[in-house]
């Protein structure tokens, strides 16, 4: 029997296996989801871009994550905006979620680098 596809809305933070790559160790790490609609599309896969600690050194594009409750985080992170991956939804856990003016400044952050901001 098939398993159902787990579905996951814009702004859930979920835990991945990172590298994402077939190496026998891995770690998993948080990042948070940017696509929408994942079950519609029958394809089982989610953009994610990367969430780390805020004490690591910023990369330009990073987005502050100082509020955490509901995001199930130990500690203040930041959303790594320039690291994006295509990953299936079987491997992606809920944890929590951003609040939404953190989910708009990503989203805002991601549409300027792809030039498509106005």
């Amino acid at each position: 029997m098939r398993k159902p596809t787990p579905t996951f809305e814009q702004g859930d933070i979920v835990k991945v296996p990172f590298p994402y790559t077939s190496r026998p160790t891995r770690q998993f790490r948080p990042a948070l989801v940017v696509s929408i609609d994942n079950a519609s599309s029958g394809l089982g896969l989610l953009w994610v871009v990367m969430i780390t600690s805020a004490e690591n050194r910023g990369w330009p594009g990073d987005i502050a994550l100082t509020e955490l409750d509901g995001t199930a985080l130990p500690v203040a992170s930041v959303v790594r905006t320039a690291k994006i991956a295509t990953i299936e939804t079987g491997d992606a856990i809920r944890l929590g979620q951003v609040p939404p003016d953190a989910r708009q400044q990503v989203l805002a952050r991601i549409a300027d680098r792809l030039g498509l901001s106005s």
